[in-house]
């Protein structure tokens, strides 16, 4: 048999019940305009496709770049640009296949005009200048330093395909 307390306590419990469920209500209606989706990732785990291609870039010009003022007189800056372009190689080459099972691909080029014009712009000129001329060699930045080649810059064009979109920039790295 039900007494009148079990009675009055079940009705009770109903009660809580239905201002919990109130009180839920505006929170799922929150979740579910807001579109959530499991596989999102949140946006501060997420680096721009471009800006991730320029620190791998920054890196690679700089550890390639090391060295070549003591290695190759002025005479011989065809040769530095070689040695950097050659030492660049393996890392443009990681970075075009680091992330293509994620679903990002990168084509990195070097940019020729990119390099005169930086070139153009950077390069002091007139009787003035402390240092020699530079040259801009196949998408890399030169300047004849004491009888020296000192890079300066390396140019590339950046294309990134990725599931968001394609993405293109012309980024000239200093060392």
């Amino acid at each position: 048999m039900t007494s009148r307390d079990d009675l009055d306590r079940a009705q009770l419990v109903l009660a809580a019940a239905a201002v919990v469920a109130v009180a839920l209500a505006p929170v799922v209606f929150a979740y579910l305009q807001l579109g959530y989706h499991a596989d999102v990732r949140a946006t501060g785990d997420y680096d721009a496709p471009v800006e991730s291609a320029e620190r791998v870039l920054d890196r690679a010009v700089h550890d390639a770049a090391d060295g070549v003022p003591s290695s190759y007189r002025w005479e011989s800056r065809s040769a530095a640009v070689s040695a950097v372009r050659s030492r660049v190689a393996d890392d443009v080459a990681t970075l075009e296949t680091s992330r293509v099972e994620e679903g990002t691909v990168y084509r990195v080029g070097y940019n020729r005009s990119a390099a005169r014009a930086w070139a153009n712009r950077r390069c002091p000129s007139g009787p003035d200048r402390q240092f020699g001329a530079c040259e801009a060699d196949r998408g890399v930045v030169v300047q004849n330093r004491g009888d020296e080649t000192h890079v300066l810059a390396v140019t590339f064009d950046v294309h990134v395909t990725t599931d968001r979109g394609e993405y293109d920039a012309t980024v000239a790295i200093t060392s």
